[in-house]
């Protein structure tokens, strides 16, 4: 069975208790959210309320100029 390897500090750390946290970038490289309502969880889910909240789009402003 193939295994992707993950690397420490690109993929993850370990926070002050020893636990190994993911990183937004390990997240994005899965592709999927796995609603364990991870730290750095790139896909807006909130555990608490089992939603995802919308991605927040810069909108282009109107040029003032005409």
């Amino acid at each position: 069975m193939y295994q992707k390897i993950i690397k420490e500090n690109e993929d993850f750390y370990f926070n002050e208790q020893g636990y190994k946290v993911f990183t937004e970038a390990y997240h994005l490289k899965r592709g999927y959210c796995c609603k364990s309502g991870c730290k750095h969880c790139p896909f807006g889910y909130d555990k608490k309320t089992d939603t995802f909240k919308k991605p927040v789009r810069k909108e282009a402003k109107p040029n003032a100029e005409g």
